[in-house]
């Protein structure tokens, strides 16, 4: 019993100060959430490849939408928004060194948050006849509405998946609220310019606010239609939702651009070459990252002049990308860098980031939009954002806030490049997988498609990749939790303490570099 209590004391960090344990309880949860999204994720995969294989379909197909919506929803929102918002919590409050106020506000928007997708989970019916029955959670994440309403559909869903919604919608606006006005207290304390990590934290903050209002308007008006109150517009509800269908793609992705620039620099040692710069295109993301919800609706029946304005407003994002890898490619040009854990993921997310770039500017144009519309290639450029550059930038940050909250040094370094090279194999064969499927004409969310050979080479790829990254991450998860349980004690007091304890327990020197290149004859 003594050794459980002390457990849970290690892994919710019971015994540190406020902002470390919400830290350390957010970043739990969206854990959980992610690991039961990846099982989500797995069930799909393992769906797909059956039928290439054997023509088997081990799933019925309400598991199978059920899967894609909960690994949607679970990974996307309740693993990466919350552990976005564990990170800004952490380091805005850490690097501005001032107090938080009315902790219970924060507190309740966690919980709330957490109960919301215990509710898109909706009712599992056990069933004689099916076995499990997931028809609820089937109703599909990405709103296509008019799906589950009324007098709408004939398909028709329980009002608990709009309530879900509306409770991460209501601590969403609480989490940014909140955020929001510690900056605004910082701002009064000190004269001092943001760093430059804080700046682009405190735009995606704004970013969320900005881009929950569409859906949370969609929402309300689902809801109210639901009850029979109000009739429902299903393109101008799909036009709301949109606000946050395309801004969602930079929330998650903002994040990883704060990490490059707060890790580049001090790995290069040297400073960044432009700071006003890197703060231009902060600003430039928010204002660009939420004006295009019509891009997701290209193919709908509306004037062209939208959808070419849209185009045009959806190519200038590439704007503040071009200043910022630039100005990212500019810091570290000519640096000695050594090659650690931290180092690796950065690159990973830096080149991870550019390469799914390209298929977005891709994605925004009509013409080409109208031939990959709904296929793999579409899954392909956001799991290429999402798998390459997003999650990458975040383990890159937790390799480094692991000893700073815990005062521990990291359990295994062998784990950690087990880690490294298993996710980025692994990940990239999922994201090759869906861009040779989307090319070749594949419709996403396909159960069964014609057999030929291009089809079932790239679903068996994607799949083999999914089990090696998802094999990888639990070597990592494997390692936190040595790391609580048996990670020698270190003194960290700063940031830059924790990242050169992680450098000095990960680098490989060039002579080891070396010996492995000769052994593998590169």
């Amino acid at each position: 019993m003594n050794g459980l209590i002390k457990f849970i004391v290690n892994l919710f960090q019971l015994d540190k100060d406020w902002i470390t344990k919400i830290t350390m309880a957010m970043i739990v949860l969206s854990i959980i959430w992610g690991l039961l999204g990846i099982i989500d994720a797995l069930m799909v995969r393992i769906q797909e490849a059956s039928w290439g294989l054997m023509q088997l379909l081990p799933l019925t197909p309400q598991e199978y939408y059920a899967s894609i919506t909960l690994h949607g929803m679970r990974d996307l929102f309740g693993f990466a928004q919350q552990l976005e918002f564990a990170i800004f919590t952490y380091f805005t409050f850490k690097m501005l060194n001032i107090q938080p106020r009315a902790k219970w506000i924060y507190n309740l928007a966690f919980i709330l948050f957490n109960i919301a997708f215990m509710l898109l989970e909706g009712p599992i019916l056990i069933t004689a006849a099916q076995g499990f029955d997931n028809y609820f959670s089937a109703e599909g994440w990405y709103y296509l509405s008019p799906l589950g309403i009324p007098n709408y559909s004939l398909y028709v869903v329980s009002p608990l998946w709009y309530y879900g919604w509306m409770l991460i919608d209501i601590a969403t606006y609480m989490q940014t609220i909140w955020l929001s006005y510690h900056y605004y207290v910082a701002s009064k304390t000190t004269k001092e310019k943001l760093p430059i990590f804080l700046v682009f934290v405190l735009m995606d903050i704004l970013l969320y606010a900005i881009g929950y209002s569409g859906e949370t308007v969609a929402n309300v008006w689902d809801i109210l239609a639901f009850a029979g109150i109000v009739g429902l517009n299903v393109i101008a509800n799909q036009i709301a939702f949109g606000i946050l269908w395309h801004a969602v793609v930079y929330m998650a992705w903002l994040p990883a651009v704060a990490a490059m620039y707060l890790l580049i620099p001090t790995l290069a040692n040297k400073p960044l070459y432009s700071d006003r710069m890197g703060r231009v295109a902060a600003v430039l993301y928010l204002i660009f990252s939420n004006n295009v919800p019509i891009h997701h609706l290209y193919m709908v029946d509306l004037p062209i002049a939208i959808k070419v304005l849209t185009e045009i407003l959806t190519y200038g994002v590439v704007l503040p990308s071009l200043m910022t890898f630039l100005n990212l490619w500019a810091t570290a040009k000519g640096a000695q860098v050594s090659w650690n854990i931290l180092t690796a993921f950065t690159v990973m997310s830096f080149t991870g980031s550019i390469f799914s770039g390209v298929t977005g500017i891709s994605n925004a144009t009509i013409t080409f939009d109208a031939v990959i519309h709904e296929t793999m290639w579409v899954v392909g450029h956001f799991h290429g954002f999402i798998l390459l550059s997003i999650v990458p930038a975040g383990f890159a940050i937790l390799y480094l806030m692991i000893p700073m909250m815990t005062g521990r040094q990291w359990y295994s370094a062998k784990l950690m490049w087990i880690h490294f090279w298993g996710y980025l194999f692994g990940a990239s064969m999922v994201v090759i997988g869906f861009d040779e499927l989307g090319l070749t004409g594949l419709l996403r969310r396909d159960e069964t498609y014609p057999l030929t050979s291009t089809f079932i080479s790239g679903e068996v790829l994607s799949t083999v990749g999914a089990i090696i990254a998802d094999l990888a991450t639990v070597a990592w998860l494997f390692n936190v939790i040595l790391t609580l349980i048996r990670g020698r004690t270190t003194v960290v007091s700063s940031l830059q303490d924790s990242i050169n304890i992680v450098m000095a327990q990960s680098t490989i020197s060039r002579i080891e570099i070396e010996k492995i290149a000769r052994k593998l004859k590169i």
